[in-house]
């Protein structure tokens, strides 16, 4: 739900991540990831947010890179590693991961699951590549 104050202006949204649909499904990824994408609903212009999960001892299927945008990935609960251009990092409650534009990446979730949100810029039409993920054998 998009909130606005008495003014003729507008001047906040607020809505409940957790109420979002989870594009996860729909992508056909629901056994092991939960996506929800915050940016239409809010509103935003030039930022892109994000809830995501990965489900207890899964891995994506998946790597993706942005052409332009970074994303910052700041970790809720839970606990798991990530993958940057096959180099591998060990996240847990609270860590923040920067990724720059180009880089591929991937998660992957410890026995609790991994669950992030995930912030970034937002270019018109960069929507993401995905890629394969590169993890280290």
């Amino acid at each position: 739900m998009r909130n606005h104050s008495r003014m003729t202006q507008h001047t906040y949204d607020l809505i409940q991540l957790r109420e979002l649909d989870d594009d996860a499904v729909a992508g056909g990824f629901s056994d092991t990831l939960e996506a929800r994408f915050a940016r239409d609903a809010l509103g935003c212009e030039r930022i892109g947010l994000s809830l995501q999960r990965v489900k207890p001892g899964a891995r994506a299927p998946f790597a993706h890179r942005h052409s332009g945008d970074e994303e910052v990935y700041v970790v809720v609960a839970g606990d798991g590693r990530a993958v940057i251009e096959g180099e591998v990092v060990a996240l847990r409650p609270w860590s923040a991961l920067r990724v720059p534009a180009g880089s591929a990446r991937s998660f992957e979730a410890g026995e609790a699951g991994l669950e992030f949100l995930a912030f970034g810029t937002h270019t018109e039409g960069d929507r993401g590549e995905l890629v394969d993920a590169g993890w280290p054998s």
